[in-house]
């Protein structure tokens, strides 16, 4: 029995077309331009306002409901305890998905939408790219091979940030990461204070652990989820956008000498398609197999790409 395959009787999911989605976005309002996506968008992504319209209006007017939904739970929670407790705990949406298939692009979108309805939210970003270990521990550990494997993040450090979320606490402080050197910024930061919502973007962010023997479990990530998104496509897919991206990213970024990735920029293209073929099959096809691809069943959505790298399908957990 595959609960993903629409039609199956035991799903717990409903299954809508691209085209039948569109249509629940009712009188959401389109409230970015045409410039605006075109800044969002990752390389390779060509997301556009067509499928703002398409997918990410009517995602909009979900989220709005769940958040709305949220909040009255919250009031009718202080009227039950008969507090007055004015530090109100942010919605957390998680998205999660493979290297290159479109996580990003999706996260900065729904970010630029959900601030623009009409009570003006406040909407932070966060990825889990900055809580991966340094490069150097990776290296000491052994781990650089696994960059992007549950092992090589600082769970602790996830933990502990999402839980000062949660609890409303201010200030709160991610670490942040640069693609380009490809290591985590030391000592540098992004001050997250209080937001309504977060969104909080990463390949594992719906990983789980074993259970433990003596029942004191330490939370896992999603646990500090109000909702959840998975970005699914087809493995030969997700394949061929990551070559295509190393392959432009070798005329661009890599090209740059502080690049970590700079040796590559100067191979031939085939030498330069060699090499990602064995990242794709040696560290990130791993990874999707192992750890990433077996989260999706516990997404409350999930955004199915076509060849195109469009949204073809949307399954959303039945309540």
């Amino acid at each position: 029995m595959d609960q993903l395959v629409a039609g199956e009787r035991y799903s717990p999911y409903r299954f809508f077309s691209a085209e039948r989605w569109a249509k629940f976005r009712a009188d959401t309002p389109l409230t970015l331009s045409e410039d605006e996506v075109r800044r969002l968008r990752s390389l390779n992504d060509p997301v556009d306002l067509d499928e703002v319209r398409r997918i990410y209006l009517s995602m909009s007017r979900l989220l709005s409901a769940h958040v709305e939904a949220s909040q009255l739970l919250f009031r009718q929670r202080q009227v039950f305890f008969d507090v007055d407790d004015a530090v109100k705990a942010p919605f957390i949406i998680g998205i999660a998905g493979s290297v290159a298939v479109g996580k990003s692009t999706t996260a900065r979108v729904l970010k630029e939408l959900l601030a623009r309805w009409p009570s003006s939210p406040k909407v932070d970003l966060v990825t889990t790219d900055g809580f991966l270990y340094p490069n150097e521990v990776l290296r000491r550990e052994g781990l650089m091979d696994r960059k992007g494997f549950p092992d090589s993040y600082d769970v602790g450090a996830i933990l502990r940030f999402l839980s000062g979320i949660k609890a409303g606490l201010p200030n709160m402080r991610a670490p942040l990461y640069s693609h380009l050197t490809y290591d985590v910024l030391p000592g540098e930061f992004v001050t997250i204070d209080r937001p309504d919502i977060l969104i909080f973007e990463g390949i594992n962010v719906l990983q789980t652990r074993e259970l433990p023997v003596d029942g004191k479990a330490v939370p896992v990530v999603s646990d500090f989820f109000d909702f959840s998104i998975y970005i699914d496509a087809p493995e030969e897919l997700i394949h061929q956008w990551y070559v295509d991206r190393f392959m432009r990213l070798r005329d661009t970024a890599f090209r740059d000498p502080q690049s970590f990735f700079h040796r590559y920029s100067g191979l031939s293209a085939d030498a330069a398609h060699t090499i990602a073929e064995q990242l794709w099959n040696n560290i990130n096809l791993k990874n999707l197999k192992e750890n990433i691809l077996p989260t999706r069943p516990r997404a409350d959505l999930i955004l199915r790409k076509g060849a195109n790298h469009l949204v073809e399908e949307v399954a959303l957990r039945k309540l």
